[in-house]
């Protein structure tokens, strides 16, 4: 019997076959769309540290306002967003106020679009009445903006204005904004954009370990693959409740077994062993390391990097202080460090003189590629 197709899926964006532990999230934006203009679901803030699952909630998002007939505009934030946005949504670029067409050498149909800063707000304005007036009665537009803490100040004010107005016409628009958890005070305390305060906010923590295993078992045991339950608890803790890491070590899991099934078949039919798990997961630490926590650290300074390391000796949250006495650094030094790691999301302060880390099992892989060191 051959084994079925795997059913994980750790590819970044991409949607997994149970959408765990954020059916309250999808519940809500849903009844935003039928409930009409005006409901608070209408205007949502996702936040979640990497791998949590921002992207693929957007992409469910995206899915529930097509079933409600909506078209639907996605972006990732960078240089250009706003711009993007309106070159996306108008029906007709030439006709829209303020949008002028900067011709190329293959023609002025080719060619850039050319907006002036002041007239964003109001060009992306009327390029949302326009295109909403082109899908016609009971349709609507919903535009999802993933990677939100990478936008310009100048980029989030001109959309901020401008759905605010859409919103406040009670026109058939909706935002979705996905980032880092940074995003909800860079972006809230801004005082041009005090309009997202009244956004729906929706923070993307760790998925509670039952949920955990009723997920793994539905998409193990629904295949109809056999898992003891030992197999599924060992499977089930070691994802530490992080969304991206359920996916990785049902993957592992899942190929390891088929591996072995195909090199020397059960009596039992298709059946996941504890050895596939425990080789399973072992593969899947790798290969987190590798996509997630090594890009990161490649990416800083050496002393950085230190200063990482000399968190990773605890357990929870590090002492600052303690911190930059293992660095042998003086505290106005260690901290210039900590506040470029703060700058950067991978670390966060959840106490005064207190930093831990904001990216799951990177403490893990810090001890992993290093000596252990005495704690001091």
């Amino acid at each position: 019997m051959l084994f079925p197709p795997n059913p994980f899926k750790p590819t970044a964006g991409v949607m997994p076959p149970v959408l765990i532990g954020r059916e309250s999230v999808s519940m809500d934006f849903r009844e935003g769309l039928e409930d009409g203009p005006g409901a608070p679901d209408r205007l949502m803030l996702i936040t979640g540290p990497r791998g949590s699952g921002k992207t693929v909630m957007l992409t469910e998002l995206g899915l529930i306002a097509k079933t409600h007939h909506w078209e639907v505009i996605d972006e990732t934030a960078s240089n250009g967003l706003c711009d993007r946005l309106i070159s996306r949504i108008a029906p007709e670029p030439g006709r829209i106020a303020g949008l002028t067409i900067k011709p190329s050498a293959m023609g002025a149909s080719l060619g850039e679009l050319s907006i002036a800063p002041a007239l964003r707000p109001s060009t992306l304005r009327d390029a949302m009445t326009s295109r909403l007036k082109t899908l016609g009665k009971g349709k609507g537009l919903l535009i999802t903006i993933d990677e939100t803490q990478d936008a310009s100040m100048e980029d989030m004010t001109a959309i901020a204005t401008a759905a605010q107005h859409m919103l406040r016409d009670n026109a058939e628009v909706a935002f979705v904004f996905a980032g880092l958890p940074s995003l909800v005070s860079d972006l809230l305390n801004a005082k041009v954009l005090t309009f997202l305060r009244h956004s729906s906010i929706k923070q993307l923590g760790d998925v509670p370990l039952d949920d955990v295993r009723h997920a793994l078992s539905t998409s193990i045991r629904g295949a109809g693959v056999t898992i003891s339950d030992d197999a599924l608890t060992l499977a089930t803790e070691s994802t530490g409740g992080y969304p991206y890491m359920i996916q990785l070590v049902g993957y592992h899991v899942w190929r390891h077994a088929r591996r072995r099934e195909k090199a020397t078949p059960s009596a039992n039919g298709n059946v996941i062993l504890i050895d596939d798990v425990r080789a399973g997961v072992e593969q899947a630490q790798a290969k987190l390391g590798e996509g997630v926590c090594a890009p990161v650290v490649n990416q800083l300074s050496e002393r950085a990097v230190d200063y990482l390391r000399a968190m990773a000796q605890d357990d929870g949250p590090s002492s600052t202080s303690v911190v930059a006495s293992r660095m042998g650094e003086s505290m106005d030094y260690a901290n210039i460090y900590r506040q470029r790691l703060l700058d950067k999301h991978i670390i966060a302060a959840p106490a005064r003189g207190r930093v831990d880390f904001a990216i799951p099992f990177l403490r893990e892989y810090l001890r992993a590629t290093e000596p252990t060191v005495s704690r001091s």
